[in-house]
């Protein structure tokens, strides 16, 4: 049992009231109580009550792009609390019948919306009307509806990179013609994986990949405990594993995003009580400069989670 407690915290989830020592960033969250902004000063200034999501964005003019049931990507204004625009991926565009989850999206600079379909095996791009101006077919090896993908992010170099959870590969398709230009198995390391979530499961169940200015893609590496840096030959370069950081737990590693000044958020789901959240590194040290120690008041599922102070500079 590790214990990480970096921040004397004491916690009491009371209307929207949290008394905890500072911290350096607002956290837009989904936990047992649903989507929360939590304010560095300990207070939660937004909530509202919402089921499970997997990805979770915040857009440019303040509205929420997340997921509502199992297949719909909604827009929710927040002021008003209610969804403005939805999609449907289990009714929409021929899926009427058919076994479908979402686990990621991501609005594009061009207004369209791409979802990604698991159990079809697609990624899409919607219009406001719902219709698809874009369709790129995806490439499974074991086929899975809640295991095709996890988070797939777009890149400044007009591709998505796809993280095949299911696979435990990370697949790079060109948007237009739908081609796969890279493709990276997660190694296990000479490990043998365990199933399960927690600590003492292992695999390379990948959660999402981004890619850095350098060229390289950082992958957090699900239930492999840790995050990798991959060149584009495939060589490890930089990595992070379960046990690396002084009483920290990696658990289910899930959401990074690389801050302006080259630090790395991830986030750790299912660690269990006394694990943190969010951990914030230097890269270059691996020293932790932040953590977010909420087990408490959001519980042990927080899959997916944003700095809303870094929105518009982070890569995530």
């Amino acid at each position: 049992m590790f214990s990480c407690c970096r921040f004397c915290i004491t916690l009491v989830f009371v209307s929207a009231l949290v008394s905890w020592v500072s911290a350096e960033h607002t956290v837009l969250l989904h936990g047992k109580t649903g989507l929360v902004k939590f304010e560095p000063n300990g207070t939660v200034s937004w909530q509202m009550r919402w089921g499970g999501i997997h990805d979770l964005h915040l857009l440019t003019d303040g509205k929420i792009l997340t997921r509502e049931g199992g297949a719909a990507v909604v827009e929710i204004d927040p002021a008003s609390k209610q969804v403005v625009w939805r999609y449907d991926s289990s009714k929409q565009n021929g899926n009427d019948g058919r076994a479908v989850e979402v686990h990621a999206f991501e609005r594009l600079d061009d207004g369209l919306t791409m979802i990604a379909e698991s159990g079809v095996a697609r990624i899409i791009e919607v219009d406001r009307e719902g219709e698809i101006k874009n369709l790129i077919p995806l490439v499974v090896d074991n086929p899975s509806t809640h295991s095709d993908t996890r988070l797939v992010r777009s890149t400044p170099q007009g591709t998505y990179l796809v993280a095949h959870e299911a696979d435990g590969k990370v697949r790079e398709y060109e948007r237009g013609s739908g081609k796969v230009v890279w493709e990276y198995e997660v190694p296990l390391f000479g490990r043998k994986s365990r199933p399960g979530h927690g600590p003492e499961a292992y695999g390379n169940r990948l959660f999402t990949a981004v890619r850095v200015d350098s060229g390289n893609t950082l992958i957090a590496t699900g239930n492999g405990h840790g995050v990798i840096e991959v060149t584009p030959d495939k060589q490890v370069v930089w990595q992070i594993q379960q046990n690396d950081l002084s009483g920290i737990c990696l658990a289910w590693v899930t959401t990074l995003e690389v801050l302006p000044d080259g630090n790395l958020v991830l986030g750790n789901c299912h660690a269990g009580p006394g694990q943190p959240l969010l951990i914030e590194l230097e890269r270059k040290t691996k020293q932790v400069v932040w953590q977010f120690d909420q087990h408490k008041a959001f519980g042990n599922d927080v899959s997916n989670s944003l700095l809303v102070d870094m929105v518009g500079k982070s890569v995530r």
